[in-house]
């Protein structure tokens, strides 16, 4: 029986192949896009998953409330490193792993920059990154170890052992080679290349500041004892911030390693969510994508019905029960659904190279997973059962003896649960057209956004040791030799902020703490970048005084709630300062939220960056080349590295350029297997209804006539279907924007405009099959009757 209905089941497919192309090629297109972006989801909530201690592991945030506001930050103080470990019993391990750099690799004539970090010798014991070579609780003992990847290795040692060999850091520190890592997994929170001993400050950070509980500049990890929990470690950390600065204005939290990457936004100290919104929002599609080719299915299954009519009077009459016939047609769906099965993995396979591409990873089908096979099982199954479901039951309705006698559902009650259905298509669409136009004009949105500077021809180069010695030679032949109009220098890019730290100043209420950005410049920093100066002046070599003067952002004179800024005193680490100027406010961090608060002080020793303004020209490149050759002179160490901050500045929307384009590709897939769909069901029902075109065209009906006749009835359907989807999906979108706080509104024709979409759609797919049918020669149509 089983072999008979496979053979059924061939033939049908054999013999409808017009058909049978659209049900596998819809269902194919479905499963391929739905494949594609489950993949991408799993390896969103597989990230740091690899630590077998990872459920105890976490990070050390703070609250800081000012006024009616709550921020929150992963940049902690210092002094909770050490305190944390005998400060309760459940705590049993804490590190610090400061801010990835990217110093020089020195190693014989060997020379590389690559992203490291500093870390204190607890860092390897509580996060299990596999050793090739070294022992986790002994590598980062010595202040002069290093430890490096195996990448890194071979980049720097080739085939030669590394270990006990020594590597220069920025042409300074010699660090012993202690211990070789493997190369981290791409699904790491984590991305570095080597570890330092955190101890080779020696009386910097890791000794001077182990006390300190106002300087927010540090990421602080936690590991907690077998059996304790995050919330009641939380409960006892609620008030230790407070105690130390003797405030109520901030709160200490461990963040778990597991909501690193889906939940670690928030918002007025609420924790609102992460990447496992786009994972949901995805996984939405994915399955939105899914149900239309399986809608399509449906449709053609039971729009055909009367094809397969008399197949199944003659089964009743021979004896065969509902039951049958119903396991009979599931299981031909499930054959279909196999066939696209395998197709869909060959588009996979075939899409992998370009939609790696695009997002930025390493993605593959895990053939060789067990559960990878289970769950193809279980997608063929669930597909094929969900897209056969309906014309099973459909058609094992018939009543054998109606049909035998040529009298097959034809009315309302037959076509209303198929109009049904092409609408939930066209809902699903709408839904996906809208939200795809939403996130473009938030995208374009904040990409239009003042900056608060001129990016024009404005470069950056890291700056070292050797550098900053030599930073006033380097101005001055840039500026003479008309390569640059400006020059400055400063601890952090102006597309980013390196340090934070909360001030003290009179008339400051003791309930408010609020962490100000903290930029360390040079000279000529303000005029460098463009920024405007909104009140009093820039740092000024005229005067000696401006070592301990400070500029404020305007958003920072707004929170402190001073009416007279300028030569207002600040306590900062001890010292007094002096304001001496007001900057407007600068997008330095993301151009998604408000820009925060923050301070700019003069500071030889700390600054990592050579900012430079480009003379204009119309050879960038004969400019570069001559900056090239200044720098080589004056800084001969080092590789020459530059980069303009407009590329740092697109940097910035990387990630929800991303999102978008994603969004984009899957809406438009979306579209085109509804689109797939409607053209066989607009093909099959014009030719379902050749005669009665024919008798009305003999009548006197226009071909123009005809054609609105039969778009008329999938007009309707795309009306009914933007009805139910526009308040959903205007809520929906306007719900997603309320995450950022610098968002666009949704404009009132991107509605319609979408509706406007899928009705243009549909009538350029329905129209062209229903003039084909409509221009026919009505003889031809009529002939048999």
């Amino acid at each position: 029986m089983i072999r008979n209905y496979l053979v059924i089941a061939f033939r049908n497919l054999m013999r409808n192949s017009f058909y049978s192309f659209i049900n596998i090629g819809g269902l194919a297109i479905g499963l391929a896009c739905s494949i594609l972006i489950m993949l991408w989801v799993w390896d969103e909530i597989s990230y740091d998953r690899f630590h077998k201690n990872g459920d105890r592991l976490g990070q050390l945030y703070i609250h800081n409330r000012f006024s009616d506001n709550i921020s929150t930050s992963e940049a902690v103080p210092l002094g909770p490193y050490e305190f944390l470990k005998t400060y309760d019993a459940r705590i049993k391990n804490t590190c610090v792993a400061y801010w990835p750099y990217n110093p020089l690799l020195t190693a014989g004539e060997n020379k590389v920059r690559q992203l490291g970090r500093l870390a204190s010798p607890e860092f390897l014991e509580m996060f299990q990154f596999p050793l090739v070579k070294g022992e986790a609780t002994k590598v980062l003992d010595d202040p002069k170890s290093i430890v490096i990847t195996e990448s890194l290795a071979m980049a720097l040692f080739s085939s030669k052992d590394p270990m006990g060999q020594f590597i220069k850091l920025d042409n300074d520190l010699e660090l012993k080679v202690t211990g070789i890592l493997k190369d981290l997994p791409k699904n790491s929170s984590f991305d570095f290349k080597f570890l330092a001993s955190w101890a080779i400050y020696g009386e910097g950070w890791a000794k001077n500041r182990k006390d300190d509980w106002d300087d927010e500049s540090f990421p602080v990890f936690v590991e907690l004892q077998p059996g304790a929990t995050f919330d009641g470690v939380n409960e006892a950390l609620k008030n230790l911030s407070n105690e130390k600065r003797k405030s109520d204005a901030s709160q200490l939290f461990i963040l778990p390693l597991a909501d690193w990457r889906l939940n670690s936004h928030f918002k007025n100290g609420i924790q609102t969510g992460g990447m496992n919104e786009w994972v949901s929002s995805f996984s939405i599609i994915a399955a939105f994508i899914l149900v239309i080719a399986c809608i399509n299915f449906m449709n053609l299954a039971t729009a055909r019905s009367q094809h397969r009519a008399r197949e199944v009077g003659v089964r009743k009459t021979v004896g065969s029960g509902r039951k049958e016939l119903i396991l009979q047609f599931l299981g031909e769906s499930v054959i279909i659904a196999t066939l696209a099965f395998i197709v869909s993995i060959l588009l996979v396979e075939l899409s992998l190279p370009l939609y790696n591409h695009l997002i930025g990873k390493h993605l593959s089908i895990p053939y060789k997973w067990p559960g990878a096979w289970l769950l193809a099982l279980v997608i063929i199954l669930v597909t094929g059962t969900l897209a056969g479901s309906y014309p099973a039951f459909f058609l094992s309705s018939f009543n054998p003896v109606n049909v035998l006698k040529g009298k097959i559902i034809t009315g309302r009650g037959a076509t209303t649960p198929r109009k049904v259905l092409v609408s939930l298509q066209f809902f699903f669409s709408i839904c996906l057209i809208f939200g795809t136009l939403v996130v473009y004009r938030q995208i374009q949105h904040v990409k239009e956004r003042a900056t608060g500077y001129d990016r024009e021809n404005l470069m950056v180069v890291q700056s070292n040791d050797e550098l900053n010695k030599n930073f006033d030679a380097v101005k001055q032949e840039l500026i003479a030799s008309g390569i640059a109009t400006q020059v400055t220098s400063s601890s952090s890019p102006i597309t980013d902020i390196y340090g934070n730290n909360t001030l003290d100043w009179p008339g400051k209420p003791n309930d408010f703490s609020i962490l100000f950005s903290r930029v360390h410049t040079g000279y000529d920093y303000a005029k460098t970048m463009g920024i405007k100066v909104a009140e009093g002046r820039d740092f000024s070599e005229a005067f000696k005084t401006d070592s301990s003067a400070m500029l404020l952002n305007q958003a920072a004179v707004n929170v402190m709630g001073v009416q007279n800024p300028i030569g207002l005193p600040i306590n900062l680490w001890g010292r007094k300062w002096h304001v001496v100027g007001v900057l407007n406010d600068v997008v330095m961090a993301s151009p998604f939220r408000e820009v925060q608060p923050g301070f700019f002080i003069l500071d030889n020793a700390d600054r990592s960056i050579i900012t430079l303004r480009l003379a204009k020209t119309e050879d960038v490149n004969a400019s570069i080349k001559k900056m090239e050759s200044v720098f080589k002179k004056l800084n001969p160490s080092y590789p020459f590295e530059y980069q303009f901050v407009d590329d740092q500045f697109a940097k910035k929307f990387e990630a929800i350029n991303f999102i978008g384009t994603l969004g984009s590709v899957f809406s438009f897939l979306a579209i085109l297997i509804t689109c797939l769909g409607l053209f066989g069901l607009a093909t099959f029902s014009a030719a379902q209804r050749t005669k009665e075109i024919g008798i009305r065209k003999v009548m006197g009906a226009t071909t123009y006539s005809i054609v609105r006749l039969l778009s008329a009835e999938f007009t309707r359907l795309v009306l009914i279907g933007f009805l139910f989807a526009a308040p959903l999906a205007w809520w929906a979108m306007d719900n997603y924007l309320t995450r950022y706080t610098y968002r666009t509104t949704i404009a009132w024709w991107t509605m319609p405009f979408t509706g406007l979409i899928a009705l243009l759609l549909t009538l350029a797919i329905v129209s062209t099959q229903a003039w084909r049918a409509a221009s026919a020669n009505p003889s031809q149509n009529l002939r048999s009757e």
